[in-house]
């Protein structure tokens, strides 16, 4: 049976995060659906799979239900599917950020950079005046990445602002664009950047999940597979699951799925 599943994400002060997740894991458990979400003061960020009718009810749940009395209005939000069911129990978990970045003075709440849509990425990154940055993990840039794109060679996403003030330089690359899977760790990391002086950072809207789900293969700069973090393991053109012929070629990829998923968010 092919299973929804919704990764989502939205900056939004939650001062009640703590008391949030009861129930927000007990809904998810009535309605059947399973996977990992993220709360923080700062917001929501998770990835979940159900029947169709769950997922459509819980993300109905989360955007105009009393649980976050309006508070998840703006909520980043893309849909995919999964042969089978991607994660293999419900878990809430409560961060002292959604996406872990280090330096609690990053507020994307406060500000970010300016966001670019899937079907106008492919014009800004092409122009030569453009540093193209993946700010994924080294594993995951090594299953696809956009072409020309810069690899930091970071293990964690914490470790992006050492990236940023050794290899950055305000004077040389004045104009930045960024990507990330889902658009999240794009948030920080714009947001990080503008609090360091650089002042035309940019950023792909919805991550290269949107991009996959909107960009026909036929133009698409993207090469390679997108990793993500369940049992699917990887994405490709039209957000369709990898051969799984193929199997599984790397350990560290089985390591890297549903039980260590939020080291995306590190």
């Amino acid at each position: 049976m092919s299973h929804k599943v919704a990764a989502f994400y939205q900056f939004t002060a939650l001062p009640d995060f703590e008391a949030l997740r009861e129930p927000l894991r007990n809904m998810c458990v009535a309605l059947g659906v399973k996977g990992i979400i993220l709360l923080a003061s700062e917001g929501i960020n998770g990835t979940v799979a159900g029947t169709d009718v769950a997922i459509d009810a819980l993300m109905n749940q989360l955007q105009h239900g009393d649980l976050f009395g309006g508070r998840l209005n703006n909520l980043e939000l893309k849909f995919s599917s999964a042969a089978d069911m991607p994660f293999n129990r419900m878990k809430v978990r409560l961060k002292t950020e959604i996406v872990r970045i280090g330096d609690l003075d990053v507020d994307p709440n406060a500000k970010v950079g300016s966001y670019v849509d899937a079907k106008d990425w492919n014009d800004l990154i092409r122009r030569p005046d453009v540093i193209v940055i993946d700010t994924r993990n080294g594993f995951e840039v090594e299953m696809g990445t956009f072409e020309g794109a810069v690899d930091p060679k970071i293990t964690r996403f914490g470790e992006f602002p050492d990236y940023a003030a050794r290899e950055l330089d305000k004077t040389k690359h004045q104009k930045i664009a960024m990507f990330c899977t889902g658009g999240i760790r794009c948030e920080k990391a714009s947001s990080y950047l503008l609090s360091q002086g650089f002042t035309e950072v940019y950023h792909l809207k919805g991550g290269i999940l949107k991009y996959l789900e909107e960009i026909p293969e036929s133009q698409s700069l993207w090469r390679g597979e997108c990793f993500v973090f369940d049992q699917r393991i990887a994405l490709g053109h039209g957000l369709n699951e990898r051969d799984k012929s193929q199997g599984i070629t790397d350990a560290t990829e089985i390591e890297m799925s549903e039980q260590s998923q939020d080291k995306a968010n590190e």
